[in-house]
């Protein structure tokens, strides 16, 4: 009997587990300090429950990145070869950035760049930043964003 109880006190976890997951996964999170209250899509939840606070105040730079930034936004996008949820991003992010004029999107090789994964604190891929037309982090996903959680995004970065 106590077998029963311990199966399912993992099934339990392990369910747990999986919504939040599913909940948190790709919802772009405000970065304090970086400007706009909130988080895109009206989602209540609080900053701060992530490793987001490294970032308040963190720039890049289009040396950094190796790649120009946009006149008005940046989407950086962190991935790695065996990534399925990458690919979804890549598409999701380069229609974005055709969509709206002064936008770039930047993919970036977490392997390759590891010393801006670490000091970005990127754990997962995809991770995506959107920078403002200075470089700042204003917002921040670990997963597939959604294509309208993007634009949301996007009107915060975009003044």
């Amino acid at each position: 009997m106590t077998g029963v109880w311990v199966a399912l006190g993992v099934l339990l976890a392990a369910t747990v587990f999986g919504l939040v997951r599913r909940r948190r996964d790709g919802v772009l999170r405000a970065v304090p300090g970086a400007g706009g209250v909130g988080l895109a899509g009206g989602d209540a939840r609080k900053d701060g429950d992530d490793a987001v606070d490294e970032q308040v105040g963190e720039t890049l730079r289009p040396d950094e990145l190796g790649a120009e930034l946009g006149a008005k936004a940046t989407l950086v996008q962190f991935s790695s070869a065996f990534c399925a949820p990458c690919r979804t991003t890549r598409r999701v992010l380069g229609e974005v950035a055709g969509m709206v004029d002064g936008v770039a999107h930047v993919e970036l090789d977490a392997e390759a760049h590891l010393e801006l994964v670490r000091r970005l604190n990127v754990v997962r891929t995809p991770t995506v930043l959107v920078l403002d037309g200075a470089g700042r982090v204003v917002r921040r996903a670990a997963g597939a964003p959604r294509k309208a959680d993007v634009i949301a995004a996007l009107g915060v970065a975009i003044p």
